[in-house]
């Protein structure tokens, strides 16, 4: 990582900070995953040569920036979708003066939109960090569009966990994945596809 990201990454972890310590409207704080998440999706991302990663949640990018990172380790590129304009803009800077824009695409728009638009198999790694309310909804489709031994992992499954409950439950049931929480940051769910 070059001085000038690490530097970039440490500013938008401050901004995130007093930016949601200062801010209740949510539409408006960044909600942004915790350093120690970026490093782990990061190491995930290159441990499985991921060719084509989707981020369903961008806000101003933070994330964004270390799977994309991972990415360009790799010669793989991140699609990321945001419904706000507001973070949309937010990332599009940060995107540019990161010096990682050709390996990100962003999307303006609904996520469920997105997956359904999706080709069958079409992604290596989903990182769900969004809207919990609407992922039992997108659950089919995140499950088509995923390959077979790509990974889902999903934000916030211990600190919201009993928001995540009803999702966790039916993903763990389904005999198609594989699935655990990790420890990382807010808890990390995983779902690694074994069946096609």
């Amino acid at each position: 990582m070059t001085e000038s990201l690490q530097r970039q990454l440490l500013e938008l972890e401050q901004f995130g900070l007093s930016n949601d310590g200062a801010i209740t409207d949510r539409p408006r704080r960044m909600l942004n995953i915790t350093r120690d998440t970026g490093e782990f999706l990061s190491v995930l991302v290159r441990a499985m040569n991921a060719q084509r990663v989707l981020e369903i949640g961008t806000s101003n990018g933070y994330s964004t920036l270390w799977l994309a990172l991972a990415a360009k380790a790799v010669k793989g590129h991140v699609t990321t979708v945001e419904l706000s304009e507001f973070k949309l803009a937010l990332a599009a800077k940060n995107f540019e003066r990161s010096g990682l824009a050709q390996f990100i695409t962003q999307v303006s728009g609904e996520a469920g939109t997105l997956l359904r638009d999706s080709p069958e198999s079409s992604f290596d790694v989903v990182f769900l960090d969004s809207e919990r309310s609407e992922y039992l909804g997108w659950w089919p489709d995140i499950k088509r569009v995923l390959r077979k031994g790509g990974l889902l992992v999903v934000d916030n499954a211990r600190s919201h966990s009993a928001e995540m409950a009803p999702f966790v439950a039916l993903v763990s049931a389904d005999y198609e994945f594989t699935t655990c929480t990790v420890p990382v940051g807010n808890g990390e769910f995983l779902a690694t596809r074994i069946f096609p």
